[in-house]
């Protein structure tokens, strides 16, 4: 695709984001920072009613976005980056989402490891999915994302993603599954097969890297 670093952020679009940590550091170094940026984030789409959270000895302040603004549909948080699906609602930008988890996380993460500076590669790469197929495809592939890596050989030993929760294993409420799993006939069994059945070989990697932000 000739846009994929192109940011055609509209209404009723659904978009891929993906970014890393600058120089491909971990941005994510223990359980606590996976948990911290899930509430950034869960703060930031109005899922929840707390506003204000412990930190230490600061309180986090999120101001919320609008509760029907975004719909997570899938991802995947890795030690160096994160992987998002995001179907954006009204025409308030994915980009403000994701600035705004991006500064409050990066804020914590100076704070805690001392670190001076950004944390992330640059801006966040983002490209438009523009069928039900790719959809679905690409839901496997980010599932599949610590197993790719050697994280883990078995996916629900990885409670980082939204695989627990598209394979029943656990009730979630980031996540609207609706719209993937209604491809797979609302079959979590089914589901589960496919993303198996889509662990990436090395030939394929090739033939579809051009659909990839990482």
């Amino acid at each position: 695709m000739k846009n994929r670093d192109y940011k055609q952020f509209a209404a009723g679009t659904i978009q891929h984001i993906y970014n890393r940590g600058v120089g491909k550091m971990d941005i994510f170094q223990a359980e606590s920072d996976f948990v911290n940026f899930i509430k950034r984030l869960n703060l930031a789409l109005g899922s929840t009613r707390m506003v204000q959270v412990s930190q230490g000895s600061s309180l986090l302040r999120i101001i919320p976005l609008p509760k029907e603004a975004f719909t997570i549909l899938c991802y995947c948080l890795m030690p160096n980056h994160f992987h998002f699906i995001i179907r954006q609602n009204t025409d308030i930008p994915i980009g403000k989402l994701i600035s705004k988890i991006s500064t409050s996380y990066s804020m914590y993460f100076n704070k805690k490891y001392n670190h001076v500076g950004g944390i992330f590669q640059d801006q966040y790469k983002a490209i438009v999915i523009d069928s039900d197929s790719y959809l679905l495809w690409l839901s496997g592939y980010i599932h599949n994302n610590p197993k790719t890596a050697g994280i883990v050989s078995d996916l629900k030993d990885y409670p980082w993603s939204s695989y627990l929760d598209y394979t029943g294993k656990r009730k979630g409420i980031l996540c609207n599954q609706s719209l993937i799993l209604g491809m797979m006939a609302n079959n979590r069994a089914r589901y589960t097969k496919f993303v198996d059945e889509s662990y990436l070989t090395i030939q394929k990697r090739k033939d579809i890297e051009h659909l990839l932000l990482d």
